[in-house]
């Protein structure tokens, strides 16, 4: 078998490691935990710092450890260049704020993560920046938006937690027809599922906390897109400061080694257990791109290599019944995040949406009924028996 270039699993471990020759030919990256970087020579140092010779000079700007996290992420997401984050909102914010103005418009759909959702609905009005927040499952609507002037359109595909699908290649092409920056959140889809630049997006966003990382231990975001962006979007982080850290891109870089390997898994697993639930005659509704019954399911099936391994659903009697379902799990944290090698559930009022208001969420078409599930690597047979139990014992 002939190939032109490695695949997605391939890149995912060796992207950015090809050249060990600086490493003292180390067989995994190394942990660089110094904060600055010394020269004996002033002319390299001062090429260095200025940047007309690669190098590193003090960690807020750039690292060894973090500069190979990166790499991999910008060979991931097919993107001319990448810079990382502390987290995964500085990732948002970052970009956000160094492609925006006073007297700019924005466009994104109503229920973005809540963090985001904030920043839409309550920080960037503050700064004279418009947004419009459009009705999530109506195309027609964004476009309408998108035309009465946008500087930047931002979108997230799925969404969280409702787990609506956005057509990228539709909206992105709005997107460009009004001269807008096309910014797509990928946190929930990952590389592995969905490279939005291929259909047309400038940048891609992540919480590397998530998928990325994978074990709930390190915190990080990353932006990957054109050079002229990431350059504008790298100058303002480094000048505000919200830097990765070296350890937790060293533990970033091992967690996306089997991300190829975990996403795969993640989105098997999930499809089983939401057809489990579609069936099952204690669930209300069931919202999961790879059913069937989910209303864009077709463009899921187009845009995505997989449907991804966070669904939602509620439970027959409402919110009532949640606490008693989910203290009755064993193989499920209740707990915030999601994208880890163990299961996590929880409400919106306690993950996604924890800083909106139920008037808020109610308003973004989010019930406070639903319950997030982001689906493990545990075996399948295992969660589909423990979330049976759970639901026999409800009362």
């Amino acid at each position: 078998m002939n190939r032109t270039s490695p695949s997605l699993a391939t890149l995912a471990v060796w992207g950015g490691e090809l050249d060990r020759s600086e490493w003292g030919h180390a067989t995994q990256v190394p942990l660089v935990q110094s904060a600055s970087f010394g020269y004996p020579d002033l002319d390299e140092w001062l090429a260095v710092a200025q940047g007309k010779k690669p190098g590193h000079n003090y960690s807020r700007t750039s690292n060894p450890t973090v500069a190979v996290f990166e790499e991999k992420m910008r060979l991931l997401e097919g993107a001319e260049a990448a810079t990382s984050f502390a987290t995964g909102m500085a990732a948002v914010s970052n970009t956000l704020f160094a492609l925006l103005q006073p007297g700019d418009r924005v466009v994104s759909v109503k229920d973005t993560y809540g963090g985001t959702n904030q920043i839409f609905r309550s920080v960037l009005p503050r700064f004279g920046i418009e947004v419009a927040l459009c009705e999530t499952d109506c195309a027609a609507d964004v476009e309408r938006e998108i035309a009465k002037g946008c500087r930047l359109l931002y979108l997230e595909t799925p969404t969280n937690p409702t787990l609506k699908v956005l057509d990228l290649s539709r909206l992105t092409a709005a997107g460009k027809r009004a001269g807008a920056y096309v910014v797509v959140d990928n946190t929930f889809a990952t590389p592995i599922n969905t490279n939005p630049i291929a259909h047309g997006a400038d940048l891609v966003v992540h919480s590397a906390t998530k998928y990325l990382g994978g074990h709930e231990d390190a915190l990080g975001g990353v932006a990957c897109g054109s050079k002229p962006l990431i350059d504008r979007i790298f100058h303002f982080r480094e000048i505000t400061g919200a830097s990765l850290s070296a350890p937790s891109a060293y533990l970033l870089i091992r967690g996306l080694k089997t991300l190829a390997l975990r996403v795969g898994q993640q989105n098997a697993s999930a499809r089983v257990v939401a057809e489990f639930l579609e069936k099952h005659p204690e669930v209300a509704a069931v919202h999961y791109p790879g059913l069937a019954s989910h209303p864009a399911h077709a463009v899921a099936a187009r845009q995505m290599r997989g449907f991804g391994a966070v669904l939602a659903f509620s439970l027959v009697g409402g919110f009532e019944r949640m606490g008693p379902f989910l203290g009755a799990l064993r193989y499920a944290h209740c707990a915030p995040s999601l994208g880890a090698v163990c299961t996590l559930m929880g409400p919106p009022a306690t993950t996604s949406h924890v800083e909106c208001t139920a008037e808020e969420r109610a308003a973004m078409g989010i019930p406070e009924s639903l319950i997030r599930c982001s689906v493990g690597i545990e075996d399948p047979d295992d969660l589909l028996a423990d979330i049976g139990q759970a639901l026999e014992k409800l009362p």
